[in-house]
């Protein structure tokens, strides 16, 4: 499905990054080496290595790693752009400064519990996870995102499942989104950094 999706010429999550990184950019430390979950067509991969991390993009669908290939040569930037599926990547393979799972919402709890769980192995101690996606809310506003409920993210699901972390900012919002016309209009967002103890 999502290889279908992305088999257009348009970047349908368009080539800017993601507000929430942009706005989160003081946690993008040059010199530091980064995970980009579930990347898509690279805009966010492309922006942290832009910013001066050492960056790795995991993502299923060619289609999509063609054109985030195609992103980072204009961009002049090098990113590491890896074809593999989220629920077979090996997460104990290497430890990240940074992990960014950003609109990773397309599972359910079940297989959510173990993308997070993979996600914590792959940082490092000391290092950061960041998480940006939709709220239930969202259902509402239908701009974008899963149409299933128990995809959708809260502040008290993220805080448990980061228990123990540092959390260094947890906050839901409403904000106007343009990012392609897959994320368009008025949204239900929520945020996540944390800090990994160690």
């Amino acid at each position: 499905m999502w290889n279908d999706r992305f088999a257009t010429e348009a970047f349908v999550f368009g080539t800017e990054p993601s507000q929430f990184l942009m706005a989160q950019r003081a946690y993008l430390e040059p010199g530091k080496t980064a995970l980009a979950v579930a990347d898509g067509e690279g805009r966010n991969s492309v922006f942290m290595a832009q910013c001066g991390l050492t960056v790795t993009a995991m993502e299923a669908a060619p289609n999509a790693i063609a054109k985030a290939r195609a992103l980072a040569a204009d961009r002049g930037v090098t990113v590491e752009f890896i074809e593999a599926d989220i629920f077979d990547w090996d997460w104990d393979a290497t430890e990240f400064d940074l992990v960014a799972g950003i609109f990773i919402q397309f599972m359910g709890a079940e297989a959510r519990a173990g993308v997070f769980d993979g996600m914590k192995r792959a940082v490092k101690p000391g290092g950061l996870i960041m998480i940006h996606g939709y709220t239930p809310k969202q259902l509402d506003y239908a701009t974008g995102g899963p149409k299933q409920v128990e995809n959708l993210y809260t502040e008290a699901l993220l805080a448990e499942a980061f228990d123990g972390w540092e959390v260094l900012h947890l906050a839901s919002y409403d904000m106007e989104l343009d990012e392609g016309a897959g994320h368009a209009g008025m949204s239900a967002l929520i945020d996540l950094i944390a800090r990994k103890p160690g």
